[in-house]
């Protein structure tokens, strides 16, 4: 359905239409609430439906004794900087969001050899409940679910601002990308699941609708970010293919350019063990290795055993059936930007602190760390775009919420002209340089002279789109630079170590200037961690 279709009045409007954004829909459509979807693409987009990978991991606890064990490994793989409270909400929450999707009829794989050590998620001590959420099925089941409750698609539709009244969030100004038209839709409750920072950049394994500036949105109305410096760091092909997820499992049987054979077998093994980067092992010496090789990738190669490993056979059967070729008979990786450990900072309900605005999914942070476990980023997005719908829906049967109306008139919009694309490459080209794995005060300063000339060069043109985006470049800058060390997703050359004294978050808030502020968050509030609302 086009954006400028008239949608009736509205309680909650959903921007975003991968996995956190549809359960968000169907969780406020259950409570009652009148319901639509936007999506910059189509609905089932955005990182959740990236092609360039097999399908989608979920791990959750064994049963309600591993619950504990699992919160603890989710802290300490986020070395002091994710939320004890959003950790547990996250980890109690996956039972039933994986009974919601059985009872939709979604189809989920389990493991044959479920105590192979490949099942142990990234950066986990040991194996976990693990399902495989097969997209078609998703998308299928929940198609059907949608349409039974009635939740309005608006496709093609890229949110550029939300719409206040006395302080209140109230809807959403969207760009229809049929008709290049912006409209307002108007809603009691607005929910964010537009995917991490991962557009921002020119290398890198997201979709194109996941723009990363839905944070510059936010932050603007009053939201904060928190973690936005723990970009995920992952090694992607670019031969014989570009775009597509290399499969780190397969670290172990490699051979990679740049690396004594001998020398690097034991850590090409730990490697193996987590598919982004981190600077918080010593493995780190086979990315900076890769990073080393430039745009051209560095080549790796196989000796392969006689047989391969159930999480690996997947792969390769995926792999050959993909692209026509087996992935020993020749690849070269490089570092993309992928997943975004944080973002918009929220409670356990999806909750900004903003009143009538919430979160959910890649969009926000604080549940995850300086590095994430693997297999959680679906569960973060099955459990708390639950969680957000059905407060967003409540927000807007309460008294304190904006009236939800029909769809305002369109407003002419002319589309991105080719000085605001020259803009959004000369951004992109920055970030690839000096924000993706390698990171130094140098050049994050280089990149914060450069989007100030590019702000310039904008003058007083209507660029939303490119506005947006030097924001949010602005807000990560902003939170690398305050960073002076290297933790987990996060790595500064010139400061290479951890340095215990910054175990904290990091939160983004704009200052006075309008400019992004980056202070620790319990230090600079005084409030706990874990709760996304405090001020």
């Amino acid at each position: 359905m086009a954006c400028a279709t008239e949608t009736g009045p509205l309680d909650v409007l959903v921007v975003g239409a991968g996995v956190a954004g549809c359960e968000a829909a169907l969780a406020a459509a259950g409570s009652g609430a009148r319901v639509a979807v936007a999506s910059a693409g189509g609905t089932f987009s955005g990182s959740s439906f990236f092609p360039g990978t097999w399908g989608l991991g979920l791990v959750g606890p064994r049963d309600e004794h591993d619950v504990d064990d699992l919160v603890d490994a989710i802290c300490a793989v986020g070395r002091g900087v994710a939320s004890p409270a959003l950790a547990r909400a996250l980890v109690e929450g996956v039972p039933a969001a994986v009974a919601r999707l059985g009872a939709r009829g979604v189809e989920l794989r389990s493991a044959e050899r479920p105590d192979e050590r490949d099942f142990i998620p990234c950066f986990d001590r040991h194996t976990r409940s693990w399902h495989g959420l097969v997209r078609a099925s998703y998308r299928a089941a929940t198609a059907r679910a949608l349409a039974a409750a009635g939740v309005t698609e608006l496709e093609r539709c890229e949110l550029i601002d939300l719409v206040e009244k006395d302080g209140r969030v109230c809807g959403a100004r969207l760009l229809d990308g049929g008709s290049g038209r912006a409209r307002t839709v108007a809603a009691g409750a607005v929910v964010l699941a537009t995917g991490g920072f991962g557009g921002l950049f020119g290398r890198t394994l997201t979709t194109p609708d996941v723009a990363g500036t839905a944070a510059a949105v936010a932050l603007r109305h009053g939201a904060r970010l928190v973690n936005v410096e723990f970009i995920q760091i992952m090694p992607g092909l670019v031969e014989p293919v570009r775009g597509v997820v290399f499969n780190e499992r397969t670290f172990r049987y490699a051979r990679v350019e740049g690396l004594d054979a001998a020398e690097s077998a034991a850590l090409l093994d730990e490697r193996g063990g987590h598919g982004p980067f981190t600077a918080s092992l010593p493995d780190r010496v086979v990315d900076l290795a890769i990073a080393a090789a430039g745009p051209r990738g560095a080549e790796v190669g196989y000796d392969l055993p006689d047989r391969l490993p159930e999480f690996m056979q997947t792969y390769f059967d995926w792999f050959e059936g993909a692209f026509g070729q087996r992935p020993d008979e020749g690849v070269r990786i490089a570092p993309y930007a992928h997943a975004s450990n944080g973002g918009i900072l929220v409670d356990a309900h999806g909750s900004t602190g903003v009143a009538g605005l919430f979160a959910c999914g890649e969009a926000t942070g604080g549940m995850h760390g300086a590095d994430r476990i693997g297999g959680l980023s679906s569960a973060n997005a099955l459990v708390f775009g639950h969680a957000a719908g059905l407060a967003a829906a409540a927000w807007a049967a309460g008294p304190g919420a904006g009236a939800g109306s029909a769809a305002g008139p369109g407003e002419a919009a002319a589309a991105a002209s080719p000085h605001e694309r020259t803009v959004l490459l000369a951004l992109r080209r920055a970030l690839d340089e000096h924000c993706l794995l390698t990171r130094t005060e140098d050049g994050l300063r280089k990149t914060g002279h450069l989007l100030d000339e590019l702000e310039a060069r904008l003058g007083d043109a209507a660029a939303p789109r490119c506005r947006n985006a030097l924001l949010s470049s602005r807000a990560l800058v902003c939170a690398m630079l305050a960073r002076t060390e290297s933790r987990g997703a996060h790595f500064r050359a010139d400061f290479p170590s951890e340095d215990p004294a910054q175990a904290w978050p990091l939160v983004v808030a704009l200052g006075a200037d309008g400019r992004p502020v980056a202070t620790p968050l319990g230090r600079a509030t005084g409030a706990d961690a874990g709760d996304g609302t405090s001020r």
